[in-house]
């Protein structure tokens, strides 16, 4: 063997041991930059170049980065370069630069002997590696060519391992970091539901903001029935008015929204609070909240992760603000429903109890409300020259109001009992003082009478109220007591209410009722119990005692109605005695 073929053999062995430790070293590698400067490195070694490059190519973009670079000082890494080879050139092994073969329109060089080598593995093109001339400008021989190839082959693998990993390694940190989110907004959560006070909710929100996405500027508008205010806030240099909070509301019409020149426009307070995005919270496809957040303190941009961040960090937040109002409105509600059931102790109290006898006569009263108090009344007692007086009455409304106005009835008719006046003239007074001292939509119907037990003779007044049914003895047909004058408290008395005596006979049977008897609504066919049925009801139970036609009477309206009342019933029944 001669000297050259000695030489060769030589170079083939030491160019293999190259490529094995280079392999060995860079599959080991999980460093981009350091597979490059080394490939990079080891050729300009190995060859004597003085001029090397590697460009790595974007799919995307479709364009090629500059990532190392030797010996082009004219030439930064990072640039970007347009791609104008051909799909057959990126299968080559290699290019030539010269004879129109470079491929990037700024050439980096047009020296004689300057090659490109494709990197690529065996289905996917991934770059160029730029090799100026050698530094006895001789043109580069098959085995360096063969032996740059090689290393190429092998860098490339490399290089796509790396990043790889590298991508690997994002997505677990990624994966981490949403670990992290999670068991952060699972650790809020927990501490959200045992609190009830709003300003705690919103200072632990307020800490979170700051802790996890390094926001210090904040706001939070909430909208609590038809009611949208500022709940909470940090940083601010000013805080918005009502106007400036129901405009931002309305104008965020988006989960997320980037604050974009229109709406500092239109919203000038968020330009000078410096937000710059919004977050639109939703429950039940209604919006509730807004929150608004300023640039974070490290200035890094909001991602999408940040952004879902948030907004699962808001809704936590607001649901637990909004469950802070629905527990303020059961415990009110609780509250309103024991000072009712008091209200309707109370009531019960001042109707009499038990129903008081009269002297000559069967009675019995009885009301239902339709709430926990109402407004009907029903009254019984002894007049001072010993006969009875009763009185059934029926406020305008129901509830509350009416009750109270219902209790004041009550109380006039006991401080009138004694004075040694008319009914009539009763009846106007009480009129004149409802009148005063009552709003004009509230009113009463009215009326009350007194029966003499020795003579059975029954003297009233009815103020604009039901009149009262007389059914006589062996009789079919109904009389109606409605003598008397205008309802209470809807006007100042003008002319004088007019009482009237009745002579009632033995077994004469007299039904006073308010118009919750009369007025009980069918549920399917919208129609009224009215006064015909009621006089049916009477005719049918007339031979029993007053309780029973009062429990008949009533029956008959719950079945009518399906035992929906809708207003206050009440019946006070009384009939002649032998």
């Amino acid at each position: 063997m001669n000297n050259s073929d000695n030489s060769n053999g030589f170079q083939s062995s030491f160019e293999l041991k190259t490529v094995l430790e280079t392999s060995r070293l860079l599959v080991e590698s999980r460093d981009t930059s350091f597979i490059l400067n080394n490939l990079l490195l080891m050729l300009m070694g190995r060859l004597l170049v003085s001029k090397a490059a590697i460009f790595v190519y974007d799919p995307v973009s479709e364009k090629y980065s500059l990532k190392k670079a030797k010996g082009f000082p004219e030439h930064s890494e990072g640039n970007e370069y347009e791609v104008i080879t051909h799909a057959e050139q990126k299968k080559l092994s290699h290019l030539p630069v010269r004879d129109g073969q470079n491929v990037f329109p700024e050439s980096l060089t047009d020296e004689e002997n300057s090659l490109y080598f494709n990197l690529r593995t065996s289905n996917n093109h991934h770059g160029f590696l730029l090799l100026g001339p050698k530094a006895n400008n001789k043109p580069y021989e098959k085995h360096e060519i063969e032996f740059v190839e090689g290393l190429s082959i092998i860098s490339t693998a490399a290089l796509v391992n790396s990043e790889l990993f590298n991508e690997l390694n994002k997505t677990y940190r990624n994966l981490d970091r949403r670990i992290h989110e999670l068991n952060t907004l699972f650790d809020l959560s927990k501490e959200f539901n045992l609190l009830v006070d709003r300003e705690k909710i919103s200072r632990i929100f307020k800490f979170a903001l700051l802790g996890q996405l390094f926001i210090r500027k904040f706001f939070l508008i909430y909208k609590n029935q038809d009611e949208i205010s500022l709940l909470a806030s940090s940083g601010l240099s000013t805080e918005p008015d009502a106007g400036q909070i129901e405009q931002i509301f309305s104008d965020s019409d988006q989960e997320v929204m980037l604050i974009d020149d229109e709406f500092r426009q239109n919203n000038p307070w968020v330009q000078e609070n410096e937000i710059v995005a919004l977050i639109g919270i939703s429950i039940q496809n209604e919006k509730v909240a807004v929150i608004g957040v300023g640039e974070r303190v490290n200035k890094i941009p909001f991602s999408e992760n940040d952004f879902n961040f948030l907004k699962s960090l808001a809704n936590l937040a607001v649901i637990s603000i909004q469950k802070t109002y629905f527990l303020e409105e059961r415990i009110d509600k609780e509250r309103m429903e024991e000072e009712l059931s008091i209200a309707k102790s109370i009531q019960e109290g001042l109707l009499p109890d038990p129903i008081p006898q009269i002297p000559g006569a069967d009675l019995a009263a009885k009301t239902i409300s339709s709430r926990e108090v109402g407004g009907d009344y029903f009254d019984i007692a002894e007049s001072p020259d010993g006969n009875s007086i009763f009185a059934i009455a029926d406020v305008t409304g129901k509830g509350v109001p009416a009750a109270l106005l219902m209790a004041n009835m009550q109380s006039m008719l006991h401080l009138l009992l004694p004075v040694d006046i008319s009914f009539a003239e009763a009846t106007e007074r009480i009129n004149s003082i409802i009148f005063k001292n009552t709003p004009p939509d509230k009113f009463i119907t009215f009326f009350w009478a007194k029966y003499l037990s020795d003579h059975k003779i029954l003297r009233y007044v009815n103020a604009g109220h039901n009149p009262p049914l007389l059914l006589r003895h062996n009789s079919d047909t109904f009389e109606e007591l409605d003598k008397g004058g205008l309802l209470l408290g809807a006007l100042e008395t003008i002319a004088p209410y007019e009482q009237s005596d009745v002579q009632l006979n033995p077994n004469d049977l007299l039904v006073c009722y308010t118009d919750g008897v009369d007025e009980a609504m069918h549920p399917i066919d919208q129609e009224e119990f009215g006064t015909d049925r009621l006089r049916k009801s009477i005719l049918k139970y007339r031979d029993k005692s007053c309780a029973e036609i009062l429990d008949g009477i009533v029956q008959d309206v719950k079945s009518f109605s399906n035992n929906r009342l809708t207003d206050d019933l009440t019946l006070l029944i009384l009939k002649a005695c032998e």
